[in-house]
């Protein structure tokens, strides 16, 4: 390590990931957190692995990777480790025939008869922007049925997303999909007017709370009674085996009834999963 400190540098045009170390970190990355790491994603992560590197003042990523994998730093690193090789792009009713589904058939459903309150678990949150975006829909739905309420939890393998959600601040430009009258309802204008973002209110910010969850467990800490299961845009990064293993411990998080939403570009052909599609990329469990 402290040779490491001591050490000038690498130029990043030259400073590249041993053949080696490349299979020793994409093998690990695949087996922590699923995500494939083939050979054509070497570069980008060498990008974003240096922010790493140079937090330890490592000269190098070879170097840094020798504190990994020989030096025991691995226990210790992986969550930041994962955090930087995460993707995280997110927006507010992203993929928005969800949320009309939503509205007009799958919580009117769930609503009959109800005294607990709606269940939603949003398994891949990033910054929070479709925990929020729930958060709003629900607060619309209950608003005139009196006594019906609901909870949303909202997990992410990624440390820092997570505290940009508990945070609930946004960039103005993300709001554009809100619509005008939820933005007078749920968003707070920054005081400061050459600070260019919203707030989320306070009290639809206490209906979501935030967690660390790595879909990749093989058991996951939360009740079996979700109504609602958002898992979107991060299957693509998983392959066959590992979605199947993902889908099947989701679908045991839902109560009969529920929804499971995935991903526009997702599918769940080929897998033996309980549940059967009811709209597009929207299934239910029978």
């Amino acid at each position: 390590m402290s040779q490491a400190l001591s050490a000038q540098p690498v130029d990043s045009h030259l400073d590249q990931l041993s053949a080696k170390n490349f299979s020793r970190l994409s093998a690990f990355i695949h087996e922590y957190s699923g995500i494939k790491m083939p050979a054509n994603k070497k570069t980008m992560l060498e990008g974003r692995l240096r922010r790493r590197m140079r937090t330890y003042g490592h000269a190098s990523l070879n170097d840094y990777c020798r504190f990994l994998f020989e030096d025991d730093g691995l226990e210790a690193e992986t969550v930041h480790l994962i955090d930087v090789v995460t993707t995280n792009k997110t927006e507010f009713f992203r993929e928005p025939s969800h949320f009309d589904f939503l509205e007009v058939k799958g919580l009117p459903a769930l609503a009959q008869g109800r005294r607990k309150p709606i269940r939603i678990w949003s398994a891949a949150a990033s910054i929070g922007a479709e925990a929020y975006t729930l958060a709003m829909v629900l607060e619309d739905f209950v608003a005139d049925r009196p006594g019906l309420d609901y909870q949303i939890l909202a997990t992410d393998i990624c440390t820092d997303v997570l505290q940009k959600g508990v945070a609930g601040r946004y960039p103005e430009a993300m709001i554009e999909p809100v619509s005008m009258a939820r933005r007078r309802q749920y968003l707070l204008q920054s005081k400061d007017r050459s600070v260019a973002e919203v707030r989320i209110r306070p009290d639809l910010r206490s209906k979501v709370a935030f967690g660390r969850l790595n879909l990749m467990d093989e058991t996951y800490p939360i009740e079996r009674d979700m109504d609602i299961v958002f898992c979107r845009n991060i299957l693509i990064y998983f392959d066959k085996p590992t979605q199947a293993k993902v889908l099947s411990r989701l679908c045991d998080h839902l109560v009969p009834g529920g929804y499971l939403f995935l991903g526009h570009s997702e599918s769940i052909v080929g897998l033996d999963l309980p549940v059967r599609q009811v709209a597009n990329t929207v299934f239910q469990k029978p």
